[in-house]
């Protein structure tokens, strides 16, 4: 009888730890940590929401988590996510350069990282980087100014004045790059003026991407610099930044804006560019990245290599992050009907 019931007992033991099946928190497939910045701007919110979906679709436990925007909340959370035992890693960074010691941590319990659409700086443990080709979105952004202003053609001069993103967000000085090798040559000859004389990401730069900031900065520039003129274009690098820009020029009394860009296709951004406001977006269909993100994770569980289209651009400072660029799509009133509503991203009756 006692030889029966440890027999018993030594099945369920077996039984037990199977489905425990070591670091998976239960799950056959694996056990994915999500840790991404803030739920204040809604592509992260969409971005977790996708990733959420792929994985678990699949079969894989996550557990997601927004840290607000604060850089202790974030290396807190992935401390938690270590604790619980998860397999993997994504990670969209707050400061690209404050996780070194957590990603030590992680290293330390064998957990892979995989970078999501923001560089993760200074650290070896990444294994890969999934985004969009950053620089092109700068670069979308400075032609479609060329074109709205016809540079090309026009003798100008027109006035235009210069957003950038977070100096802590690597993607920002992406962005930046690629809108100046569009506009700069057209400052250097004249035809673009910056009355502000403030260029170069340490004078432009939006901490956090704040829409606030950005609205306080655009008065400051107005009273102060375009008091007897008017401003002709603004570069802004994300929709919500764009939002408070143009917030600050109807304050002051605009009635016709000037050339606003943006990105990300928020919501209140393409209401604005429908109503006539905001000029473009660049859209970057964070459905298709969550897919890729997914990808790489599933091939670093099953121990293969992910696809990667990218090995030389993204130095972290201690490794090339081997990553994959997905290609991002310029938006305005002439084609949003086509890309976002068309494309399922929004519906008609949410733009109005």
């Amino acid at each position: 009888m006692k030889k029966y019931l440890l027999m018993l007992v030594s099945l369920a033991l077996i039984v037990t730890l199977t489905a425990c099946g070591g670091k998976t928190g239960g799950s056959e497939k694996g056990f994915v940590g999500i840790a991404m910045p803030t739920k204040s701007s809604e592509r992260w919110v969409h971005d977790g929401e996708n990733m959420v979906k792929e994985f678990e679709d699949l079969g894989y436990k996550t557990v997601l988590q927004y840290a607000e925007d604060v850089v202790e909340n974030q290396i807190s959370q992935i401390e938690n996510m270590i604790t619980q035992g998860v397999d993997i890693l994504v990670i969209a960074s707050i400061d690209g350069e404050a996780l070194t010691t957590v990603l030590e941590q992680a290293d330390a319990e064998g957990i892979q990282v995989i970078a999501y659409d923001r560089l993760i700086k200074g650290t070896e443990h990444v294994t890969y980087y999934a985004t969009f080709d950053n620089f092109q979105v700068g670069v979308l952004q400075g032609q479609y100014i060329e074109e709205a202003l016809d540079l090309k053609n026009e003798d100008g001069p027109f006035n235009i004045e210069l957003f950038g993103g977070s100096p802590d967000d690597n993607n920002a000085y992406f962005f930046y790059d690629g809108a100046m090798s569009i506009l700069q040559p057209y400052i250097d000859e004249g035809k673009l003026i910056v009355k502000s004389g403030q260029m170069g990401m340490d004078k432009v730069s939006t901490l956090r991407w704040d829409a606030a900031q950005a609205q306080s900065r655009m008065e400051n520039l107005l009273s102060t610099h375009y008091t007897d003129e008017e401003v002709d274009a603004i570069l802004s690098p994300y929709d919500g930044i764009s939002i408070g820009v143009i917030s600050a020029l109807k304050n002051i009394g605009y009635k016709e804006l000037p050339v606003v860009t943006g990105q990300d296709a928020e919501l209140a951004s393409i209401k604005s560019i429908v109503a006539g406001e905001q000029t473009s977006t660049v859209f970057k269909d964070t459905r298709e990245l969550a897919k890729k993100a997914v990808e790489m994770v599933s091939a670093v569980l099953e121990g293969e290599e992910a696809e990667v289209n990218d090995t030389e651009t993204y130095d972290n400072g201690k490794k090339v992050v081997p990553s994959y660029l997905l290609e991002p799509v310029l938006v305005d009133i002439d084609n949003y009907k086509e890309v976002i509503i068309e494309g399922g991203y929004y519906t008609e009756d949410e733009v109005q």
